[in-house]
């Protein structure tokens, strides 16, 4: 579809609800007022593009009720295409139009208005314990030659620090000597392959483990 056969539908669309409807008026692809509303403008491109939204934004100096309108497509690709700039378009306070090529029919997205972000207690809860067991500052703002530096990683260095030091033992009693609770289920699930199970119980250190000690020397402050 073309930008101007977008028009026609979003006309009639807007008609039935009762605005008066013209194109072009100046720089703006579609004004519409009704009675003493504030005026709505819709801005038509054919596909989603960071020029679009910029035209949107500068079309808010105008009013408050801006949209934009791009044809509707079939696929995946264009409904993620869709959610994302959706978001986009919701922390800017536009609305977001869609038309259907086959029969002319306009969706309504979502409507302008402020955005008011929805905090996640969930999230939040996770970011202040991953925080709070994070011991000292070591990521120094950004990742490290082998990574990022996690609360998980400073409980697996300090048991394998304590195997290299004492040799083979027992998960309850390396979870004693380096205060990390969950020593042995670290140890047995071994996400980074520096562990071996000895015996029902008992865990070592394998040749990995020695140089992830090496690698990241710097993890625990």
């Amino acid at each position: 579809m073309r930008e101007t056969d977008l028009y026609d539908p979003i006309k009639a669309f807007l008609i039935r609800q009762g605005y008066t409807v013209k194109a072009e008026v100046g720089s703006v692809d579609i004004v519409a007022l009704r009675g003493d509303d504030p005026p709505l403008i819709v801005e038509l491109k054919t596909g989603f593009s960071l020029s679009l939204f910029h035209q949107c934004i500068d079309r808010q100096s105008v009013t408050d009720i801006v949209y934009f309108a791009v044809p509707h497509q079939a696929g995946k690709r264009f409904q993620k295409a869709l959610r994302a700039n959706k978001t986009l378009a919701r922390r800017l306070g536009l609305g977001v139009l869609t038309v259907h090529a086959s029969d002319g029919l306009v969706e309504v997205h979502q409507d302008p208005g402020p955005y008011r972000p929805r905090k996640s207690v969930q999230q939040q809860g996770r970011l202040l314990r991953a925080f709070a067991r994070l011991e000292g500052d070591p990521n120094k703002g950004g990742a490290t030659r082998h990574g990022l530096v996690t609360g998980y990683r400073q409980d697996a260095i300090k048991c394998a620090t304590y195997l290299v030091n004492v040799g083979a033992e027992k998960g309850a009693l390396v979870a004693k000597a380096t205060g990390v609770k969950a020593a042995t289920s670290i140890m047995r699930d071994n996400h980074y392959g520096w562990f071996v199970k000895v015996e029902t119980g008992v865990y070592g250190l394998t040749d990995a483990g020695r140089k992830g000690l090496a690698d990241w020397q710097h993890a625990l402050g």
